[in-house]
């Protein structure tokens, strides 16, 4: 995982083409970039994020923030007593334990980004 300005990139290796392939995933718009090393990549990733940028800006339009990580959602009191229950029986938060879940669920890894 690679980051810069808060877009947040995730890394795969096209073995075919001997290139290090990657998307910035906090993000609707889709920003691909690739590079041969480790060092082309980086550069590649900063150029792809800060051309989007510029780009939305130059186009007028409003630039795509990353997302935050941050959900806010309402349930009704039985669904949130089931959910605290389950939790609980997992040892876990009830934050903890809905991200486990949405995560399944999207599968996706659920990883904490420091």
């Amino acid at each position: 995982m690679m980051e810069y300005k808060g877009y947040k990139a995730q890394i795969d290796f096209d073995n075919e083409a001997g290139l290090f392939v990657g998307e910035v995933i906090n993000t609707h718009d889709g920003i691909g970039f690739s590079g041969r090393s480790v060092d082309e990549l980086k550069d590649a990733f900063h150029r792809a994020v800060d051309d989007y940028l510029e780009l939305s800006c130059d186009m007028g339009g409003e630039v795509n923030q990353p997302f935050s990580g941050q959900l806010a959602i309402r349930v009704n009191p039985m669904l949130h007593r089931a959910i605290a229950i389950c939790a609980e029986r997992e040892g876990k938060s009830v934050t903890a334990w809905i991200a486990e879940c949405l995560s399944r669920a999207a599968g996706v890894s659920n990883q904490r980004d420091s």
